[in-house]
């Protein structure tokens, strides 16, 4: 339920999904939101998107300083209450919360480095709890510093747009701002989860002749079509190298290959699915618990291998104008949901993510 004027400038309890610890389940608790200080802003998170990175956290990086935190950072609400200083929102505002934030003027926008806020706004049962990724949006509320916060247009349908928190910024993103496609390319995408398909659909609306689709589940072949795929390729159906069988698809190999998966081989695979001389392969996909390596040669070939976070958007000024495609009709998003769940339901969630490859893409309502 969304809070009233009544409630601004309190403290008052939520519902949240708490990870307590790592490769546990999240437990429903009621936690303590604290109203919002100087520059801040409090949110009803109305809905938001699970993705991989959330997952990670979980059960693949489980660092043990990382807990216990409240996931959740593919969000959109509505500004409950704000902050002394606060001039850009008021209530009622409907919000996307940006993992990246964005003040236009400090040192951290013109340094290439995250700014990731360390100060902690939640509480439960006594003990501080982090926030992912500056966010946490699996809590019906949040708070956020107001650089952290995109504005958005009062149309957009918030159970859609939550997914430009995170994945859909990400791949799109990946294509068009930081491989810089090409009209008339040929790309090739590594992995056809959320993120995949957002860079499927960024190549095509950047003007890419043939975009190859590589997943190991042919199943998904169907839906990237949907998203501009040209061709789908399943590496267990060769005995030869993934790359080995682009460069002969593609007399030499692509212009861009983007790796959406997060595997350090796969990342490899597609620096090496590049054409010599002017190729350039983009790391997408998220993980930090293994070292990457190539061959000298392949980049003294003159390929360019970079990566990319959030898909190169500055979130205030990028995540509007995603939102203002959508409801333009030039950016997809429904395409990409399979299920809509509760925030009760966000273990169901996970479960289904993790036994469907991500194949799925689950909006929880809060």
């Amino acid at each position: 339920m969304f809070r009233s004027s009544e409630t601004s400038g309190k403290l008052f309890k939520c519902k949240a999904a708490v990870a307590w610890e790592p490769n546990k389940p999240l437990v429903m608790e009621e936690i303590e939101v604290a109203p919002p200080q100087a520059n801040e802003v409090r949110i009803k998170i109305v809905a938001t998107g699970v993705c991989h990175t959330d997952l990670y956290h979980l059960f693949e990086g489980m660092h043990k300083d990382g807990f216990p935190v409240v996931l959740g950072h593919e969000g959109a609400g509505i500004v409950e209450s704000v902050g002394t200083g606060v001039t850009e929102f008021q209530p009622g505002d409907k919000v996307i919360p940006l993992f990246i934030s964005q003040c236009r003027e400090c040192r951290f926008c013109k340094s290439p480095k995250t700014n990731q806020c360390v100060k902690g706004w939640l509480t439960c049962k006594g003990k501080k709890l982090l926030q992912f990724l500056g966010t946490s949006t699996f809590s019906e509320y949040t708070v956020l510093n107001q650089i952290a916060v995109a504005k958005i247009d009062p149309a957009a349908p918030l159970d859609k747009v939550c997914l430009l928190g995170c994945g859909v910024c990400t791949g799109f993103g990946a294509a068009v701002n930081t491989a810089k496609v090409e009209a008339g390319s040929t790309c090739a995408v590594f992995g056809l989860g959320a993120v995949g398909l957002a860079a499927v659909m960024g190549c095509k609306a950047a003007g890419a002749q043939r975009i190859i689709a590589v997943d190991i589940n042919p199943e998904k072949f169907e839906k990237a079509k949907v998203f501009g795929a040209t061709e789908f390729v399943n590496p267990k159906d060769h005995s030869r190298p993934i790359s080995q069988v682009l460069a002969e698809m593609t007399d030499g190999g692509v212009d861009f290959s983007l790796e959406c998966v997060g595997n350090v081989g796969v990342m490899r695979s597609a620096l090496e699915s590049c054409v010599k001389g002017w190729g350039v392969s983009v790391l997408v996909g998220w993980t930090d618990l293994q070292d990457f390596a190539a061959r000298p040669i392949q980049l003294i070939a003159g390929r360019t291998w970079k990566g990319t976070l959030f898909g190169g958007f500055k979130g205030k000024d990028g995540v509007p104008e995603m939102v203002k495609a959508y409801l333009d009709k030039k950016v997809k998003l429904d395409e990409f949901i399979t299920h809509n769940m509760t925030l009760d339901q966000v273990n169901d969630a996970f479960c289904s993510l993790t036994f469907a490859l991500y194949t799925k893409r689950c909006v929880l309502q809060c």
